[in-house]
């Protein structure tokens, strides 16, 4: 449906496979914020805490829970999970224009396994045996090394580095500035100087992921670095050699990733949290940010949790005291309860 300056209250309600409420010709240009929103705007309400916002709204249609929608006397649009139907009314609205087929005359494409439908921008640099797929969109200035692979229907945007031997699947987005393979930070201590360890590996990345501007993933030193499907990953993070991301996980800003580093699926990492090497998360985890993950994590759950830098003798003492810390208070109550009673019993 996309493409279209304005839709209809009834076809929008068709194409997200929902129930309406209301006049359904009225007339949808875009979507807006329940306080901003006019006649011609979509809005919705997932957060209970803008309901004040709902009574006095000009918007045109809002998508409601069917509990909150008991009252009011507006159009909209009746879901079960009003975020989910917002995410995906913005695909209808979204105005991103897709380039046409075909490859810029100041492109470098040396590879034959380019599918006919593909965009190839300005300044592009496309070498030997690269095979894009179906579909797919190169913006200006990017450049994929040989023996790399895109998948179909993906969008590659302005200034991406792949380097060789990257396999990116279908439907993926990589947003400007992104360099995946790079190599890792291997270097062994060498008698007078560091000795570098090539990385031999390649890089990974699964189907309909999406990868935020300005981060990295460094290639392998031996195995391939592996993104699973469905990841997410936000601005400026950083993957290092031999990580395993499993499917479905979601990373905010400026995680960094330490090699050799195994995160399950659907994880979710808030921002600025820092994973040590060589260590394991289990599926389902969630940490919260700026969280330095020193461990594995074995168990689902929600972990959170800092200290401040001190020596790491001094550091790793206070760590697992600190751990103790909910131990100790409820045996010094505990003892403290007992004085009390003796003292009680005495007097």
């Amino acid at each position: 449906m996309s493409g279209r300056k304005t839709y209809s209250l009834v076809e929008i309600a068709a194409a997200l496979g929902i129930e309406y409420r209301g006049q359904p010709d009225t007339q949808l240009r875009g979507i807006a914020s329940l306080g901003l929103a006019g006649p011609e705007h979509l809005s919705f309400l997932s957060n209970i805490k803008y309901k004040p916002f709902l009574d006095n709204t000009l918007a045109g249609a809002v998508i409601l829970h069917p509990d909150l929608a008991v009252g009011f006397t507006g159009n909209c649009l009746l879901s079960e999970n009003p975020y989910l139907m917002y995410a995906r009314t913005s695909a209808i609205f979204d105005s991103t224009l897709k380039p046409r087929a075909g490859v810029h005359p100041t492109a470098v494409v040396v590879s034959e396994y380019i599918h006919d439908s593909v965009s190839i921008g300005a300044n592009c640099v496309i070498e030997e045996d690269v095979t894009i797929g179906e579909g797919s969109v190169i913006a200006p200035g990017v450049v994929v090394g040989r023996n790399s692979r895109i998948g179909k229907n993906c969008y590659i945007h302005a200034n991406v580095t792949l380097y060789h031997n990257i396999s990116v699947g279908d439907e993926c987005i990589i947003h400007s500035g992104v360099v995946l393979g790079a190599d890792g930070f291997g270097f062994a201590p060498g008698p007078s100087r560091w000795e570098k360890i090539h990385q031999l590996g390649g890089v990974q990345i699964g189907s309909q992921v999406e990868i935020g501007a300005n981060s990295c993933v460094d290639r392998g030193a031996l195995e391939d670095t592996v993104i699973g499907n469905n990841v997410i990953l936000d601005d400026q993070i950083m993957i290092g050699h031999n990580v395993i991301v499993g499917d479905g996980t979601a990373m905010a800003a400026g995680c960094q990733i330490a090699g050799s580093a195994v995160i399950g699926k659907n994880c979710t990492l808030a921002g600025n949290v820092g994973v040590v090497g060589h260590i394991t998360i289990a599926d389902n985890v969630h940490i919260t940010a700026r969280c330095l993950v020193s461990k594995s994590i074995l168990q689902v759950g929600s972990y959170s949790g800092t200290i401040g830098v001190s020596a790491s003798t001094e550091w790793r003492k206070n760590a697992a005291r600190f751990r103790k810390l909910d131990e100790l208070y409820r045996r010094v109550a505990l003892l403290e309860k007992q004085l009390k009673l003796n003292d009680e019993s005495e007097g």
